[in-house]
């Protein structure tokens, strides 16, 4: 099979396009910390979430003897016809559930569900595998807990960048505990699928700090915990990547979604023009065209489940 990036371009209006041009060539590229210095300064600088309404409830949950910080928001409605795990990204190292409240309250109150946003821990403070167990702790704790909470068994999950990457793999844990099917569906944006700098796409980050940060400690990264590229991905529910033509980590969703896709899953890859890394959560057409997938695909995956 031979294609082009112009086969998987999602058609936007010229009139979105040339926004997006004009967006990025006011905005300086931006680029993460270099080191432990720069990452606490770059911590101190971030802006405080703006709070949204009506406000998500902090809430401490888990099974077991563990417990992990979530957000939770609940439509306005009242009325929940599905839950959502949203994991939020920041390279391990940066980032907070709470910097996902507006998007997320915009998600629950569109589709009508549930959104449990996971504070997981951040590197080099707590390095892998810390983050991924507070995910696969969140996931149990829905698999378990969503009927009696919030009525419905109805679940999906989801991520951006670093927090794509995580929802992948909190995915293969639930599949080899024989759970995956408990989601119906996972929405990814611009995940991160080899940390170990062995595949072409890995090797653009490989001088990346965050790499050190959450992974310093371990000697082989392609651990499919780690770098979900080299997983065996059977037996994962359907999925959407998401990822701008511009983005760093263009190659690594196309391949990705080739591993989903050989591995007999159902993959919808989106590949959006004239955007960078992290672009939905920037104000273009683009992006909320890109959003307005992402819900269109989550609301269909809930449907499909039933129950």
């Amino acid at each position: 099979m031979r294609f082009t990036l112009d086969t998987l371009l999602v058609e936007v209006p010229a009139s979105g396009i040339e926004e997006a041009r004009r967006f990025y060539a006011a905005r300086p590229a931006g680029r993460g910390p270099t080191g432990l210095r720069e990452l606490n300064a770059a911590r101190a600088g971030r802006p405080e979430p703006v709070r949204a309404e009506p406000p998500a409830d902090p809430e401490l949950v888990g099974t077991g003897g563990s417990r992990v910080s979530v957000r939770i928001l609940t439509p306005t409605t009242g009325l929940v016809r599905g839950v959502h795990l949203d994991i939020p990204g920041g390279g391990f190292y940066l980032g907070s559930a709470a910097q996902r409240d507006v998007r997320n309250r915009a998600l629950a109150d569109t589709l009508g569900v549930a959104v449990v946003c996971v504070d997981h821990r951040l590197a080099p403070e707590h390095p892998w595998p810390a983050a991924p167990d507070d995910c696969e702790a969140v996931a149990l704790w829905l698999l378990d807990r969503s009927e009696t909470r919030f009525g419905t068994s109805r679940l999906t999950i989801g991520g951006s960048s670093a927090g794509a990457t995580l929802a992948v793999a909190t995915l293969l844990r639930l599949r080899d505990r024989g759970a995956a099917d408990g989601f119906s569906g996972a929405a990814l944006e611009f995940g991160t699928y080899d940390l170990s700098a062995q595949t072409p796409a890995g090797r653009r980050i490989a001088d990346e700090y965050f790499l050190d940060a959450y992974l310093g400690h371990v000697e082989d990264r392609t651990a499919p915990d780690i770098s979900p590229i080299y997983a065996d991905l059977s037996g994962l529910p359907p999925t959407l990547l998401v990822v701008g033509s511009d983005d760093v980590l263009l190659d690594d969703n196309i391949a990705m979604a080739g591993r989903l896709a050989v591995a007999g899953n159902d993959v919808d890859l989106r590949v959006y023009p004239e955007s960078p890394h992290g672009f939905t959560g920037h104000p273009t057409a683009v992006a909320r065209a890109a959003l307005t997938g992402v819900h269109t695909f989550l609301r269909d995956r809930l449907a499909e489940a039933g129950g």
